[in-house]
């Protein structure tokens, strides 16, 4: 049995030191390090920890957050490593998959992250069925309105740029670019 370390910081200004200290204080024998944002998905030395990982070798982190991008995301990548007969260890939570509590804990988190997923799901939709049982459509309200788009057309022919006639009937540039574009037929 191997205990391999996993660390991440999302900045390269970040520094991976603390977490070092204490993967190798837990007796990790080699220790990948990532600086890239958890969010992405291109951690290349993630990749290389998973590849190295062997059968009844342990994965350590410091902290959950350190390896997924979400909850989903390391629920997928610990039941991998299930299915590899690899260990998951995170330190600062004493969740240890080696052990059947650790697992049960693991499964728990897991069971949540679905049901609170499910509940959103579930109070999105009646949100939504309750808003269009009103009569109202979702989504954000119209910035661009037909009068704001004619005021905006006469000041460019009275000289402002885009960014200035923006301004002036209080939409960003985005927006008043995009209506322009769209509602030529105005023009």
């Amino acid at each position: 049995m191997v205990n391999i370390g996993y660390a991440r910081v999302s900045t390269t200004e970040q520094d991976t030191a603390l977490q070092i200290k204490a993967l190798k204080q837990f007796g990790c024998d080699s220790i990948y390090e990532d600086k890239a944002s958890g969010a992405k998905t291109d951690r290349p030395e993630l990749l290389k920890a998973l590849s190295y990982l062997r059968e009844d070798d342990v994965l350590v982190v410091w902290k959950l957050d350190r390896l997924g991008r979400s909850i989903k995301h390391l629920i997928e990548i610990v039941n991998d490593l299930e299915a590899r007969k690899v260990g998951f260890k995170s330190l600062t939570e004493n969740i240890d998959t080696t052990t059947p509590g650790g697992k049960l804990v693991f499964h728990l988190f897991g069971a949540l992250a679905q049901f609170e997923r499910d509940l959103i799901k579930e109070r999105t939709k009646a949100g939504l069925k309750a808003a269009r049982d009103q009569g109202r459509i979702g989504g954000r309200p119209i910035a661009m309105t037909d009068d704001k788009l004619k005021k905006a057309k006469e000041h460019l022919q009275n000289g402002l740029n885009v960014r200035e006639a923006a301004a002036r009937i209080k939409v960003c540039t985005t927006t008043l670019y995009k209506a322009l574009n769209i509602k030529k037929s105005y023009m």
